[in-house]
């Protein structure tokens, strides 16, 4: 049963009002839906839109947050509960590990980083837990092309891009994330090659 969800986004808001909207959305429904936040501890940008949202409506929010950015980040000082941590891969480890489930919202580099750490170990079979993006105003839509060219080029998986959920409503995604169960993985195609003896 999911009951703890991470959710990666901004330290900045972006340029557009749908992307602070969007966060609010998401937390106002993990506040209903009665799901608890693990998100990277900020109070500024899109973290602090989501948090702030959970937190209005009375749910659950637990940061994480490195020592060195308690500063950049500026840590929230209300959240449920604050764990500072060493360093990024300490926050993205602690993440996956206490949470059920993984949204991304709209970030930068940051947040690529911890989707794609996600993924990849959702694809080795570290983990299987529903992983999900909103795509607010086709942010990602980019970004969701070169996964399907990944895919029409042989280095993904269809099963494994099948395992990303993209929706661009809030509702929409969560209701995906609460019924998804990620497809079995399968013998990584080196696997195959060499059955078929074609790998030297």
């Amino acid at each position: 049963m999911i009951k703890k969800i991470s959710v990666f986004c901004g330290s900045s808001i972006g340029k557009k009002p749908a992307y602070r909207r969007g966060a609010e959305e998401m937390g106002r429904l993990f506040a209903a839906n009665g799901l608890e936040l693990v998100y990277g501890g900020g109070n500024i940008g899109m973290m602090g839109a989501i948090a702030d949202a959970v937190l209005e409506k009375g749910g659950t929010v637990t940061g994480v947050i490195p020592e060195g950015l308690i500063d950049k980040e500026i840590a929230h000082g209300q959240v449920t509960e604050m764990h500072v941590v060493e360093d990024l891969m300490e926050r993205k480890k602690m993440m996956i590990r206490i949470s059920d489930a993984f949204i991304v919202l709209p970030g930068g580099f940051g947040t690529l980083d911890e989707m794609f750490e996600v993924v990849t170990m959702l694809q080795l079979g570290y983990i299987r837990k529903p992983a999900g993006i909103l795509n607010t105003e086709h942010y990602y839509d980019d970004l969701i092309k070169m996964m399907n060219k990944g895919v029409q080029e042989q280095f993904v998986k269809p099963l494994h891009r099948e395992n990303i959920i993209v929706e661009d409503e809030p509702e929409a995604l969560l209701n995906r994330i609460l019924e998804f169960q990620p497809v079995e993985n399968e013998p990584k195609w080196i696997d195959q090659l060499r059955k078929e003896n074609r790998y030297l």
